[in-house]
Parts: C-alpha cells; sequence; structure tokens
C-alpha cells in the first residue's frame, strides 16, 4: 500500500479551523488513521481511543437500574458514543457537539463510526454549545428552551469528553464549567445517583478531585493505559467518575 494522505475536509468555525484527515502511517505498516485538527492542534485521532471508550465503559458500568437517558458532551470520532450504544440498558443517548462539521462528519459517513451512530434509533447527535445546555436550567440538551411549568429533563448520567483536562481548555470559556458553580448546576440535571464522568488527557489532579468531593456523594479516578506505538511504551489518561447522592 503507497502512502495516502487526504483532507476530508476543511472548515472556518467560531473556535478557528477544523479539519478530518485520512492518511496511512508508514511506521505502523501504513494502518489508515483518522484524524481531527483544530486550527494546528491535534484533537483525535482514532489510533487513541481506548480512554474515549473506557469514559463509556467505566462510567455507564457504575450505573443502577434500566431505561438510562445519557448525554455526551463532545462527539469527536465517535468512540465515547458508540460504547455508551452497547449498554442494553441504555434508553437514549444524545450527543452534544458545538461543532456543526463533526456532526457532519457523521452524518455524511465520512468517519468510520458514523453508520453506527447514524442506524441507532437511541441515537441523537446534536449541534449546540454543551457547556450552556449542560449549567442552564432554562435549556434542555437539546439546546431548546424548557417549559417554565415544566420540570426540568434529568438524565441518569453525563459523559464529557472536550476539553483536554480541567485545567487545559480548547475554548477559554469552558473554564466556568470546571467550577463549584458551574459543576453544580450540571449535577442538577442528573437523577439521584446519576453519574457524571470526565475525560482528561493528563493524571489525576488532586484539586479537581476534591471539587468534585464537594459536591458529589462519591468520586474517584481511573488511570487508562494503553500502548503507544510512537514511543515503543504505554501512554495513559484520565477518567473521572462522580456519582450524585
Amino acid at each position: 500500500m503507497s502512502f495516502v494522505f487526504e483532507e476530508i475536509d476543511f472548515q472556518q468555525t467560531p473556535l478557528g479551523a477544523i479539519s478530518l484527515r485520512r492518511r496511512s502511517e508508514p511506521r505502523l505498516n501504513n494502518q489508515v488513521l483518522y484524524e481531527v485538527k483544530l486550527n494546528e492542534e491535534f484533537l483525535m485521532s482514532s489510533l487513541f481511543t481506548e480512554a474515549e471508550i473506557q469514559l463509556s465503559k467505566i462510567c455507564l458500568s457504575a450505573l443502577e437500574g434500566s431505561d438510562w437517558d445519557v448525554v455526551v458532551g463532545g462527539l469527536g470520532l465517535g468512540y465515547t458514543a458508540v460504547a455508551a450504544l452497547e449498554f442494553e440498558n441504555l434508553k437514549s443517548l444524545q450527543v452534544v457537539d458545538v461543532m456543526e462539521p463533526v456532526i457532519s462528519w457523521h452524518q455524511q459517513g465520512l468517519v468510520p463510526l458514523g453508520d453506527t451512530l447514524n442506524k441507532d434509533d437511541r441515537c441523537q447527535l446534536i449541534h449546540a454549545d454543551f457547556f450552556d445546555v449542560a449549567t442552564n436550567a432554562k435549556l434542555d440538551f437539546n439546546g431548546q428552551a424548557v417549559d417554565p411549568d415544566g420540570e426540568m429533563k434529568k438524565v441518569h448520567a453525563i459523559l464529557l469528553d472536550i476539553d483536554h483536562s480541567p485545567s487545559y481548555w480548547l475554548n477559554p470559556g469552558n473554564c466556568i464549567f470546571y467550577t463549584e458553580q458551574g459543576l453544580k448546576d450540571m449535577s442538577k440535571k442528573l437523577h439521584a445517583g446519576g453519574i457524571f464522568g470526565l475525560w482528561s488527557d493528563e493524571p489525576p489532579a488532586e484539586d479537581f478531585m476534591a471539587l468534585l468531593e464537594g459536591i458529589f456523594d462519591s468520586c474517584e479516578s481511573h488511570v487508562v493505559t494503553f500502548p503507544n506505538p510512537y514511543t515503543g511504551g504505554e501512554s495513559t489518561n484520565t477518567v473521572y467518575l462522580a456519582r450524585k447522592a
């Protein structure tokens, strides 16, 4: 197989230029990789997906009951969402992403997992700012205004994979979410016993764990290890799990 590089899509967004690329990696026997870049920063590669998958597996395995309504903040290449759909107890999955091009890639089948998400009736891809809808009592996760006389629609789990870590954000404005008030507002949209899960590219942070412990009934961090063929060793990400009382 000869070397392949293809820029599948390139679009300007309010956060900058986002692109979807497909290439073969000669250092990995020409394995075909899909990559997402925002400006000059790599957001995701199909080579490193274990922690995104584990975000769903670890957090949803901790849920009790059935007929779960689950929200995923951040679509990316779809690995967290597809892992959530593997749970039979899941009733509905809303995947919220502020980047319209990312949603379009999946709807058009330009990325490998797009068809899986499109064909599952439980799954809905939503173009909205997750941080706005997660912390605003007047909005539901579709970004629509809540009936003033109705009750806030609660969900059983909220899984977040947007920023690099609680202290390293794609958009500086996201920092407001990772505060006591931001997390409290988000937690109001969880049922009792509900789960908040967060992916991070960095090791567990003691200050963030302390923040979660002050808001939720319990919290824990899981270090996810996966092989890194570029270094010949292993790399790690973190999955935070917090449970509402």
